[in-house]
């Protein structure tokens, strides 16, 4: 897994955002903001992962000036089309379909659930000079973690100026609606 104190390898991927296809260029949000939030996850409706997607939504991360969010599943873009809607999820979620994103960060699950080359579910925090200021993965798509990767990810945050509100993780809430 990248450490903290690394340089975060750039990527461009498809992505959803705001209900269009995009393509999602990390250097333009490296650049635009003091520090960027990955959120990893192997795939699209996993209820752990939406608990803790949902919880950086409700806290607001990615209405801030000063930091984005991005969201990078194994899943397809049509998958990230319904889950973003599904889920109101004001953040790009990233189609890494074939692993590449995930693999750059050395985040690629061997296998899970049968799939392979699809990412960990994992937290990254890179500052804007491109510096892995958090990095945690779990290593279970669906363990509940005591403190959520995300929920960890606020105090790096706060180190490099982005003062925002820890998300709560309600990993008991029924994802499977």
């Amino acid at each position: 897994m990248i450490g903290v104190g690394d340089t975060a390898p750039d990527f461009i991927a498809p992505a959803v955002s705001g209900g269009t296809a995009i393509e999602l260029e990390l250097f333009r949000l490296v650049r635009g903001h003091d520090a960027v939030v990955c959120c990893f996850a192997p795939a699209t409706f996993v209820p752990a992962c939406t608990a803790e997607l949902a919880a950086v939504r409700d806290a607001g991360w990615s209405e801030r000036d000063d930091l984005a969010v991005a969201a990078l599943t194994g899943d397809s873009l049509y998958a990230a089309f319904a889950y973003a809607d599904r889920f109101d999820l004001s953040f790009p979620v990233v189609a890494d379909f074939h692993g590449g994103v995930a693999e750059s960060y050395d985040l690629l699950a061997e296998s899970w659930e049968g799939h392979s080359d699809i990412p960990r579910r994992a937290t990254v925090v890179v500052d804007g000079d491109w510096t892995v200021r958090f990095a945690a993965a779990t290593h279970d798509a669906l363990d509940r973690a005591e403190s959520a990767p995300v929920e960890r990810a606020t105090e790096a945050l706060r180190e490099v100026g982005v003062d925002v509100e820890r998300p709560r993780v309600d990993y008991d809430a029924d994802w499977e609606r």
